[in-house]
């Protein structure tokens, strides 16, 4: 029997070759999903790597609504030519607590998943402000009203149960004192600051709109882009992590 005969069923029935492409599918399926059930868990636990503070998620919030994510992907790919610009390729635990995750693949702008600490506060406010007035050619446009715009206190504890439910491990605490742990990290050499980083130790407190009035959106977004890629020591996977 030739070839053409054995395979004719499927090639003159639609219905079988659609069955016989279901089947396919779920045997293909069943292999990648399979295994998953075995596992304990996907993500490699990596130390460092904790929990988003009430104001760096209302930062990661900004950032979401005003499409950041748009123009710019939050996943180093580990190839050559982005290992060298951009350093160690993202880790799946650094997404862990993402909600939804930021990966992305759209690169109008540079990859951002190692930009904290690259640069100052001030520059972060000036570029978002009015991006012209440090990048050139840039082709962003400015965000000025974040510098006006209170952070609202009143749904973040919400917002951290919401995370809660998911599997993000904040504490009863942390989520009872939200309120007053976002205004703490903006607010150095106060109360609040201090018990936040009870809470927070490892995170950064400090001015970073240079606004010591109030505690606006600029702060809360330039405390997420700061914390970017800066809770893992990748020098003990990899030496392209220093570089920038």
């Amino acid at each position: 029997m030739s070839l053409w005969s054995k395979h004719q069923i499927f090639e003159k029935n639609s219905f079988i070759l659609l069955i016989g492409i279901l089947v396919m599918v779920a045997i293909g399926g069943l292999v990648e999903i399979a295994p998953l059930f075995y596992l304990k868990s996907t993500i490699e636990e990596t130390e460092g790597v904790r929990p988003y503070t009430p104001l760096e998620l209302v930062g990661r919030n900004i950032y979401i609504r005003e499409g950041c994510y748009l123009c710019h992907s939050q996943m180093i790919r580990p190839m050559r030519d982005e290992l060298e610009r951009y350093g160690h390729f993202s880790l799946a635990a650094e997404s862990m607590y993402d909600h939804p995750f930021q990966w992305g693949s759209k690169r109008t702008g540079p990859d951002l998943a190692r930009v904290g600490g690259k640069y100052s506060d001030d520059w972060h406010v000036g570029h978002l402000t009015d991006p012209r007035s440090v990048v050139p050619a840039s082709i962003m446009p400015g965000y000025p009203f974040l510098s006006e715009a209170r952070v609202d206190t009143r749904d973040i504890a919400d917002h951290l149960k919401a995370n809660v439910i998911v599997g993000v491990p904040y504490s009863q605490e942390q989520v009872d004192d939200a309120a007053r742990d976002l205004i703490g990290q903006a607010t150095p050499d106060t109360d609040a600051a201090d018990e936040f980083m009870e809470r927070y130790p490892t995170a950064l407190v400090r001015d970073f709109d240079g606004n010591p009035k109030y505690v606006t959106e600029m702060d809360a977004l330039v405390a997420y882009l700061q914390m970017l890629g800066t809770m893992v020591d990748f020098s003990i996977y990899d030496d392209k992590a220093n570089l920038r």
